[in-house]
């Protein structure tokens, strides 16, 4: 997509129905040009025209959820990836910083296997051939596309892996973090039972919300990726928890909560690996 047809898509994300007409003024451009653009996100099954108005098809749609704040997910995603070594084996969860992650890893490293219940990753990472995909059965959610129930447990007990690495809904400190979804809750516990570290990768806006549903204590986890913007009472929260913090810059660095100068150290190295070769199709194109 391009600069303007991504914030297009955010915006239409954000607000779930909007006019044409306040698209146009958005991006200082005229209502034709914007039905061209409308009409290629529509043709791409993520938002469908409604008499003068954009709608998102699904909240749960995770092509669409890519667009909402992608630079930012980039970042936490490129400077993540910098924690796994060449030739690991990882479980990925699903959600759009997941998406990005799972990309990035993959272009960023060699001989790493990535275990995921979403079939969306899977796909995406068809563009990333020299990275091995196990994709874990169940019943597929139509919408997000992730894969739930009793069959995903089964297999996730086929491996043991070092990291882990999921998307939340919220977290606040009374519940820890917390999710939209029960079964796809479920499907995250099972397999962090199967992970000796559990590895969050979220927008800091998320910090301070929560979900209908319980997903982990904060004990369960041990880093938090995220945007430099977080608020301090819930990082902080987070820290006393146990939890380590690494916060991305728009730059790309990494600041770690409770600082620690190793940690530091090694963080705002991997954020300042050279980055990745553009990919078409499938693969990350970052265009801010």
């Amino acid at each position: 997509m391009s600069i303007r047809q991504t914030a297009v898509l955010e915006a239409i994300v954000s607000a779930g129905r909007i006019a044409v007409t306040g698209l146009a003024q958005l991006t200082d451009v005229s209502a034709v040009t914007i039905r061209k653009d409308l009409d290629e996100l529509e043709s791409r099954g993520l938002i469908r025209r409604e008499r003068g108005y954009a709608v998102l098809v699904s909240a749960d749609d995770p092509a669409g959820r890519l667009a909402y704040h992608y630079a930012d997910k980039v970042r936490i995603a490129r400077a993540a990836a910098g924690s796994v070594r060449d030739g690991e084996t990882v479980m990925v969860e699903a959600g759009s910083c997941c998406t990005l992650l799972a990309e990035q890893i993959a272009a960023q490293h060699s001989g790493t296997t990535i275990i995921t219940n979403s079939a969306f990753i899977a796909e995406r990472l068809r563009a990333f051939p020299s990275t091995r995909v196990i994709l874990l059965g169940g019943e597929q959610q139509a919408d997000s596309r992730v894969m739930v129930g009793p069959m995903v447990e089964l297999c996730a007990g086929q491996f043991l892996v070092d990291q882990l690495f999921i998307g939340t809904d919220g977290f606040v400190s009374a519940h820890g973090f917390t999710g939209r979804d029960y079964m796809r809750a479920t499907a995250v516990r099972a397999l962090a039972e199967r992970a000796e570290r559990v590895v969050v990768i979220t927008e800091s806006e998320k910090l301070g919300a929560h979900g209908p549903v319980p997903l982990l204590e904060a004990s369960a986890v041990s880093t938090v990726w995220t945007d430099s913007a977080g608020d301090l009472t819930h990082l902080t929260a987070l820290t006393d928890a146990g939890v380590r913090v690494a916060a991305v810059s728009a730059d790309g660095s990494v600041t770690t909560h409770p600082t620690d100068a190793v940690g530091d150290a090694a963080a705002t190295g991997a954020a300042r690996q050279p980055a990745p070769a553009s990919h078409t199709g499938t693969g990350v194109r970052e265009e801010e």
